[in-house]
Parts: structure tokens; sequence; C-alpha cells
């Protein structure tokens, strides 16, 4: 089992929901906690000054960002034991209305963001035996309509993160993703609509929905006791055994519960 006491965690995108909450997770567990987001002022806003919290502003899909912001960290704590690429935004439109720009932003920060964090990180990894985490989703195991980008780019990180975890398998370094089900945080009010821009208001009921805090302290604990996926909710293991094993009745349960939400998209063919 691996403990966080004293380690060093490295987490992207930590200015509101599950990277915060993983931030105040980590620092109870007694890690040293080096966090980056976008915008540094609201980020250093969060949290109280710790000499074991490191606040740097970094965008992901900017692989220089990345590997300042890892390099710094290792600098600052002589190395890593546990990075958690958990930066990323989602979109909702048809994929007939949006623009390739909104795809190509989802795939710059979900994909390539991991790719790039974990690139300069993994001599550190290797060196410490420790573990590199992609926060995932649902969108990773069964494509959503909609969300064709979003669903791409989560696709994409777990094949790159099962690629690099066989790679690795008797390195002594651990790689896992985790997919958390619905969970109340930002994601929805900032996810792209079929322009770029913010969508602004969620589709859900976020008082019905997984605490980001919740979340959070599943993720630490599969940390921990370095499991290998996470899939966090009833209907997520339910969304994906349907798949597997009845893909058509799959692809009309998931039609059925996206075309409910409030707006859909998918009204228009209706």
């Amino acid at each position: 089992m691996l403990r966080l006491k004293d380690k060093v965690v490295v987490i992207t995108g930590g200015s509101s929901g599950i990277g915060k909450a993983l931030v105040a997770a980590a620092l109870v567990h007694g890690a040293k906690v080096a966090v980056c987001a976008r915008n540094l002022e609201k980020l250093e806003g969060l949290f109280t000054p710790s000499d074991n919290l490191f606040c740097c502003q970094a965008d992901v899909s900017i692989e220089s960002d990345c590997s300042a912001f890892i390099a710094t960290t290792i600098k600052r704590w002589g190395g890593v034991d546990v990075l958690i690429n958990n930066a990323g935004i989602s979109m909702r439109a048809l994929f007939e209305d949006v623009d390739l720009a909104v795809l190509r932003e989802l795939m710059n920060v979900n994909f390539w963001g991991t790719v790039h964090c974990t690139k300069y990180a993994l001599p550190a990894i290797l060196k410490s035996k420790g573990v590199i985490v992609g926060v995932s989703s649902i969108a990773g195991y069964r494509g959503l309509p909609g969300r064709t980008g979003y669903s791409a780019s989560k696709f994409a990180m777990q094949g790159f993160l099962e690629a690099l975890r066989t790679e690795l398998l008797y390195s002594g370094a651990h790689v896992m993703w985790v997919a958390p089900g619905f969970t109340a945080s930002n994601i929805r009010n900032v996810a792209r609509s079929k322009d770029g821009s913010a969508q602004a208001e969620t589709p859900l009921d976020e008082q019905k929905l997984m605490t980001a805090e919740e979340c959070a302290h599943i993720i630490i604990k599969g940390i921990e006791n370095r499991k290998r996926t996470i899939i966090m909710t009833g209907q997520g293991k339910l969304a994906v055994w349907l798949n597997k094993l009845l893909p058509g009745l799959a692809d009309k349960l998931v039609y059925k519960h996206f075309l409910n939400e409030p707006d859909s998209p998918l009204k228009k063919f209706h």
C-alpha cells in the first residue's frame, strides 16, 4: 500500500470540482501537493498557504507549461511520487453542428494534457516507483451522443494509459485510471457548446450527484491500493457491462438517457 504522507503529489486542473477536492484530500493525508490551473489567482485563493502546497499557473494543452510545472516541482521537492492527470473540459453539441475547433480543444486538454504531464513526470515516477493516474469518464468506455469530442478524448486517454501501463508492467511504477459518474462540479457549466462558448448552465440536478469530495476520497484510496481501474457508480458499471455484452441495447438506452436531458440537442431529430 502506498501511503501519501510526505509523498509528492502532482495534480492538474485544481481550481474547481474534483481537482480542488483532490488537493484538499491529499493535504489532509500529509502529502506535498503541487497543483496547476490556468488561473493562478483563482487557484491560490482556494487554499490556505502551506509549506506543503505549491500552486502554479499552467495550461496543460501547452507542452512547455507542463514541462516547467513538473521541473519546478522536482526542483522544489526532489521528485514526484503521484501524478494525477485531472484537468479536463467537456462539451454538449451534435457533431453535425459543432465547430471542429471545439474537438481540437478537448483533445488538446484532455488527451494531450495527460500525455504532456506524464512525459515529463515519468523519469521521476520511475525512480520513486510511483503512480500515474488519469481521471477519465464513462465516456472513455462508451461513446456518448452530443459529446463526440469528449468521448474521443477520454477513449484516447485510456488507450494511452493502458499501453503505458503495459510498457511499465515490470518497472515498479503503476498506471491507473478512474471513471467518476456524474459528479457535482463545474465541468458542465464550462462545457463547450457548438461554437466553443461555455455552456454556462448544467442540464443536471447537481444536488443529486456524487460530491467532488466523495469522488476524491475514492481516488485517493485507489491510489493507495494501486487499483487498476475504478468505475465509481452502479450506473457507470451497468453502462460498461451492457456496452460489452449487449451493445445494440446500450445504444438505445444511452440515446434515451441523453434525449431526456433538458434542452437535449438530440431533440433536433424528434
